[in-house]
């Protein structure tokens, strides 16, 4: 048995050559698609490639002509300013590639030849999976201090229109900050100056320094969840996603070990051919609780000890949230899987974990368990951060919270691996399932609904994926970004 590559080398096109004299060929994988359509080309010039010529791709040509049939391409058109009136305009156009698979590139060529199974499949003989959004209420000084800070990045990205650095760190600091209410210091974005021919920075916000020494409610929350699970013999995982300047882990680390927990922290520093052993040495030792990125944990491992996975973060990666909140349901497990989301009420934390939500519906009902991520890129934002900054702006998501999106969620997971779904406010009892299938407020994008018809054909006359397109100027104008929010 040989591995078949899909990059374009020596040794694949070696194997690609014994695997047309072969009469049986048989290609494993769990990744079949890493969220780019072109990710599965040369594969398939391997293992059927009269299939490819048939619908006119010549090995060696380059994958353009199929990203452009199956694939997802933006087109950006940067125009700068005329130096004068006698000059024009100079316009520039650059095209990337971007995550996305259209369901034709299942039609045409997956579906003949390929077997696509999931842990969903054999779900009659696994434990119960059961998953929880848990939405807590902040403290009195903590929400005020983050309604400031929230008020001072609004005001930032009104001002500053499409900048991307108020955009990243103005939305990353709002996931962070209730976690981490101190310690921040101050918030620079930076943009380009044509006075000076140079970026310049300016200030987006101070965020306040709050009293480091008090245990806030999202931390006292966690604190009792990790007492409940480990009265009942069941060890935990915590995952994180702020690990590294503005580090939550060792917090977490010291609140725990101040209650006799114990307690290890995994980290990039452990290669990940040396974790399964890492996991097995924190056994013997007697470790009750690991904390980590979910991405660290995300392929490759089996963590049938830790039955109970709690998100202190979830971040904004669909793709690493699905991994990494599967990986004590797997084949071996015999008991209960629970699976805890948190996130403080009305705030950042709850409107990314509510748009995740909406992107896993979308994924889950287009996907036919072949990708991870590529298919609902097509029809969702690829940026959550840039959705997330849209609401804040427009105050588009007041009122909203994760619960009705997740209820779907686990709604849909139960009629396929008989999940049992919850979703627990802070300080309240589960309520009971309702007996419907509950949907987002908000209707899925027209686009979402066409994909989720799979072998559809697009409804332009070409058979060619549409191109999104993005225009950016330096010299636009406030007024010409507005549609942008």
């Amino acid at each position: 048995m040989h591995e078949l590559k899909g990059g374009d080398t020596a040794q694949g096109n070696a194997l690609g050559t014994l695997a047309s004299c072969a009469k049986k060929l048989i290609i494993l994988t769990g990744t079949l698609l890493g969220g780019y359509a072109d990710d599965v080309y040369n594969i398939l010039f391997r293992a059927d490639p009269g299939k490819m010529l048939e619908h006119g791709y010549e090995h060696g040509e380059g994958v353009r002509p199929f990203m452009e049939t199956y694939g997802l391409l933006e087109t950006i058109t940067t125009i700068e300013p005329a130096e004068n009136a006698c000059s024009e305009a100079k316009v520039t156009r650059r095209v990337r590639r971007r995550p996305g698979a259209s369901p034709q590139l299942f039609g045409d060529f997956l579906m003949p030849m390929a077997a696509f199974l999931s842990l969903e499949d054999i779900a009659h003989v696994l434990p119960p999976y059961r998953e929880e959004v848990v939405r807590i209420e902040m403290d009195e000084a903590l929400r005020k201090a983050y309604e400031r800070l929230e008020e001072a990045i609004k005001r930032a990205l009104k001002e500053h229109r499409g900048n991307s650095s108020v955009i990243s760190v103005g939305m990353n600091a709002l996931l962070l900050y209730p976690d981490r209410p101190f310690g921040l210091g101050t918030l620079y974005g930076s943009e380009y100056d044509p006075e000076t021919g140079r970026r310049e920075r300016f200030v987006i916000a101070e965020p306040e320094d709050l009293d480091e020494s008090v245990l806030y409610a999202k931390e006292r929350w966690l604190l009792e969840e990790v007492r409940s699970s480990l009265s009942r013999g069941r060890k935990v995982h915590v995952f994180a996603v702020y690990t590294r300047t503005r580090d939550v882990t060792r917090r977490l680390e010291r609140i725990l070990q101040r209650e006799g927990v114990r307690v290890a922290i995994l980290t990039s520093d452990v290669k990940p051919e040396l974790r399964e052993g890492w996991y097995e040495r924190q056994s013997r030792q007697g470790v009750q609780v690991v904390i980590s990125h979910p991405k660290l944990v995300s392929l490759g491992l089996d963590l049938l000890e830790f039955r109970d996975l709690m998100f202190w973060e979830t971040g904004y990666s669909l793709y690493t949230l699905r991994q990494a909140s599967r990986r004590s349901w797997r084949i071996g497990q015999t008991e209960e899987v629970t699976v805890k989301y948190f996130a403080y009420a009305r705030t950042a934390q709850e409107t990314c974990l509510r748009l995740m939500g909406r992107k896993l519906l979308v994924a889950m009902g287009m996907e036919g368990k072949f990708s991870a991520e590529g298919l609902q890129a097509a029809g969702e934002d690829d940026d959550l951060l840039m959705a997330m900054a849209r609401e804040l702006v427009t105050e588009k998501g007041i009122g909203e919270n994760a619960d009705l999106v997740w209820r779907a969620v686990q709604h849909q997971h139960s009629a396929l691996a008989h999940a049992v779904p919850a979703i627990v406010e802070a300080g309240s009892e589960p309520e009971p399932t309702p007996n419907i299938l509950l949907l987002p407020q908000e209707p899925l994008p027209a686009a979402v609904n066409q994909l989720m018809l799979f072998g559809a054909s697009p409804a332009a006359s070409s058979n060619r994926k549409r191109v999104a397109r993005r225009t950016t100027s330096s010299a636009s104008t406030a007024t010409d970004q507005l549609p942008l929010f």
